[in-house]
């Protein structure tokens, strides 16, 4: 189609305010969720990796605005799509959606699958273990840009309280008893400082360290022993979780802000066990999960 046939075209989206239906008030974000694109990630070796990536952008739009024109925002997007993708480009794309499109605020989100090659316990063994993640950026009414990271991480959490009721039964009625466990998830939000940088290796390895069980890629016999071992010496309740993730993330001053919700998906009950935390950083993360059964995993 040529420019003057383009330009022939009507647009309801650039007419008088009368036109508006319903309350004539601004709108905090509007945009485009869930269209889809593969894109280049960098990783901890310095070497970029090709991902599908699912992005969610909006922007605000004030009142007596009909419209923002939807694809513009997937246009503007898509000329970043050759580039290595880090949480600082965000504020690039973050500040091109906002003189294209004349908002006073914008928001961007990369949700993806990150692999990370992961060991066996004592076999030798290697296994890619997937991690959801996602990079998140906004950027308000004054030009602040904020940078954001989500990650959840898999483990296994097995119950103090049935771990000593199992040892109670074999020793005082001389019966077998298993402790139960059960897979569980920790979900991580990270605000990271301006000028710094905190690659999702840096996050996964401070929740290795705090909570030892993570789930297995590749077993034989003598990981699985070794898993089973690894659950009787770091027993833990959910509460335990939250607060021995909380240490290594308040400790690395690159981060500014953090929230840690858990879920063990219980094996004894029907219902599940949560905990959260945040750092507690005026204006910052609140504590909030609106929907923890999206912790399932």
């Amino acid at each position: 189609m040529n420019t003057q046939q383009s330009d022939s075209l009507p647009d309801i989206q650039n007419r008088a305010a009368d036109e508006i239906l319903g309350a004539n008030v601004p709108i905090a974000q509007v945009g485009i969720s869930n269209f889809r694109i593969p894109l280049k990630f960098m990783t901890a070796r310095d070497e970029p990796i090709l991902l599908e990536a699912s992005v969610t952008g909006t922007v605000s739009l004030q009142a007596d605005r009909k419209g923002i024109n939807m694809s513009r925002i997937m246009r503007v997007f898509y000329t970043f799509r050759d580039r290595v993708f880090t949480p600082e480009l965000l504020e690039d794309i973050l500040i091109a959606y906002r003189e294209q499109i004349g908002s006073s605020r914008a928001r961007i989100k990369l949700s993806f699958n990150y692999p990370m090659l992961r060991n066996s316990l004592r076999s030798g063994m290697e296994g890619w273990q997937y991690y959801r993640a996602a990079y998140e950026g906004v950027l308000d009414d004054l030009g602040r840009f904020r940078k954001i990271i989500h990650f959840d991480f898999i483990y296994s959490s097995a119950c103090p309280c049935s771990a000593e009721l199992s040892d109670h039964a074999e020793e005082h009625r001389g019966v077998y008893a298993i402790p139960h466990s059960q897979r569980s998830n920790a979900r991580i939000k990270v605000e990271v400082r301006k000028g710094q940088t905190v690659s999702l290796e840096e996050i996964q390895d401070h929740c290795a360290k705090a909570l030892k069980t993570e789930t297995q890629v590749m077993v034989r016999r003598a990981d699985e022993q070794a898993f089973a071992e690894l659950n009787g010496a770091q027993t833990k309740f959910v509460e335990d979780a939250v607060r021995l993730l909380y240490e290594p993330f308040e400790q690395d001053s690159r981060i500014f802000d953090f929230q840690i919700a858990c879920a063990h998906l219980e094996s004894l009950h029907s219902h599940d066990a949560v905990a959260v935390v945040n750092k507690g950083v005026d204006r910052g993360f609140s504590g909030e999960v609106d929907d923890f059964r999206s912790l399932i995993c």
